[in-house]
């Protein structure tokens, strides 16, 4: 590719190393499709084998599963200004965004840690029930997940502030953009076949 062409491209695409980079984090997200189907494949046999415990019914509380879903599909939002700002290349926007993002997805975090404890405490636990085993796993895993990229959003900001925007900043950016708006579409998923299938059911 010509480097008139390059330049015409997003900053993130402007290296084939970039590019190739990118690819691979595709296929990354490729081989995560997977785990999680395989976890949502465990509850659809084990969400109604409750061996006397309690059931979906009993424990789900749709008010703060809905909070959790407005904060995490907001901090996509955000996420997505946060790459609306990269490219045109405004660090203080990319910075704020990213922070934004960051604050919304520990809000997730801290409602779901709070829902297990809730959970625990009403005696489900995840040696109660099959139910609750993959449940728990399922949730757990996507939280982890969203751990995971709250720690990867605070390196990537320091390293914003530390270096600019760069094409290796960028590229950064973007692959973090696009895990983050998986594990927003992976919750989506969770709150349908999780949530209100189990309240409906």
């Amino acid at each position: 590719m010509s480097a008139n062409a390059n330049a015409a491209l997003p900053l993130e695409l402007q290296t084939e190393q970039n590019r190739m980079n990118i690819l691979g984090f595709w296929i990354f997200l490729g081989a995560e499709i997977v785990l999680f189907a395989t976890l949502f494949s465990v509850y659809g046999v084990l969400g109604h084998r409750h061996a006397g415990g309690p059931t979906q019914q009993d424990i789900f509380i749709i008010r703060d599963v809905m909070i959790q879903t407005f904060l995490l599909l907001t901090s996509s939002f955000t996420m997505g200004i946060a790459i609306f700002e990269m490219r045109r290349r405004n660090m203080k926007g990319i910075v704020l965004w990213l922070i934004l993002t960051l604050l919304l997805g520990g809000g997730f975090l801290f409602m779901e840690i709070r829902e297990f404890i809730h959970y625990v405490h009403e005696g489900a636990t995840w040696q109660t029930s099959a139910f609750l085993s993959s449940f728990f796993v399922l949730l757990g895993t996507h939280g982890l997940h969203v751990s995971i990229g709250i720690g990867w959003a605070i390196l990537l900001i320091i390293q914003l502030m530390k270096r600019g925007l760069t094409p290796i900043t960028a590229r950064k950016t973007f692959i973090f953009g696009l895990y983050w708006h998986f594990l927003d579409v992976v919750w989506i998923f969770i709150f349908t076949f999780v949530y209100l299938a189990g309240l409906v059911n």
